[in-house]
């Protein structure tokens, strides 16, 4: 890589040259971590046979400190080795969709947008909501928000897929078991270094008014903006900033997002026509919630389970998203 960026032909190219700078940055910052680690390591070993010498107790637990804060440095270092994919380091967006069963699976789908957000704030990680369709009785119909932190599209990316809940419905007064399902779907935040290329005459820009719980108006301009992507179809919209122009720029961002999905999703389908059969996706029905009769989380994919529900829907969902990841690993290996 080092000989290619040395070579002035590659700067012809410049997607390539842009591609091995970005390659660069990340494993310079790998190594500069690493050799941060391994001094840190090795000052601690120094200063631990002097404290001991010395029977200086409190030297030796805050050196004892020092280790463990650099152990999980390397555990988080060891954790992103399995993230091999070109866009695992970036952000991501979630979109959540409701499912059929109206006032039931939009209550749902509201749960969920709580339990990513509740999971972002545990680990300190930034989000910002671009938008949110609410239904009119409870919950939404959809929504779309980014989390801000590195790899989180490689970490959230396990929990795309279709996500049921079975419960006794709030919502019915005869007070029946309902099952309920929500799409979630993850996609890469695109930097400006990646192409998505959007002729203008392939859009549609509509504007309108902001809209909050029950479809009342939030906004007395038309600030929101919808953009209609004409030759496939796809619909994005923002309504959260206060100006039209900002609106319009964060629905762009999602929208290149989704185009850029759609085209890796044409290359890995052409590439596995290739290859011939494969194994079935994993971003089907992927886990289930019961609140009744019984207490189970359970992930379709990984077996992994648990009983306390009001934990995960709370978002302490850390289990489950490191055994998809484990075994996103262990499916791309086979």
């Amino acid at each position: 890589m080092l000989r290619e960026l040395e070579d002035p032909a590659v700067w012809s190219n410049p997607e390539r040259a842009q591609e091995l700078g970005r390659e660069r940055t990340r494993l310079e910052a790998v190594v500069g971590t690493l050799d941060r680690l391994s001094a840190g390591l090795s000052e601690a070993g120094e200063l631990l046979e002097l404290a001991e010498a010395e029977s200086d107790e409190g030297t030796v637990r805050s050196l004892e400190t020092d280790v463990t804060r650099l152990e999980g440095e390397i555990a988080r270092l060891e954790f992103q080795r399995m993230f091999p994919g070109e866009m695992d380091s970036h952000n991501c967006f979630l979109d959540i969709q409701a499912g059929a069963g109206g006032t039931e699976a939009q209550d749902w789908a509201q749960m969920l947008m709580r339990m990513y957000l509740r999971w972002a704030e545990r680990h300190g990680y930034a989000t910002e909501v671009f938008d949110i369709s609410y239904a009119e009785e409870a919950g939404i119909k959809s929504a779309t928000f980014q989390v801000k932190t590195p790899y989180a599209y490689g970490t959230l990316g396990v929990e795309q897929g279709t996500h049921r809940l079975v419960r006794i419905s709030p919502f019915d007064n005869q007070g029946r078991r309902q099952t309920s399902f929500a799409a979630v779907e993850v996609l890469p935040v695109t930097e400006q270094t990646d192409h998505v290329e959007i002729p203008e005459n392939e859009i549609r820009i509509d504007v309108f008014r902001s809209s909050g719980p029950g479809g009342q108006s939030v906004n007395t301009t038309d600030s929101a903006v919808r953009i209609t992507h004409l030759p496939t179809g796809i619909v994005v919209s923002c309504q959260n900033e206060k100006s039209q122009i900002q609106n319009r720029a964060a629905a762009m961002r999602v929208l290149e997002a989704r185009l850029l999905e759609r085209r890796r999703q044409e290359e890995r389908a052409q590439l596995d026509a290739l290859k011939g059969d494969t194994p079935g996706s994993w971003g089907n029905q992927m886990r289930s919630y019961v609140l009744h009769p019984y207490q189970m989380v359970k992930d379709l994919r990984t077996e992994h389970e648990t009983g306390n529900t009001a934990a995960v829907l709370d978002g302490e969902i850390e289990a489950f998203i490191d055994a998809g990841i484990r075994w996103r690993r262990g499916s791309a290996a086979s």
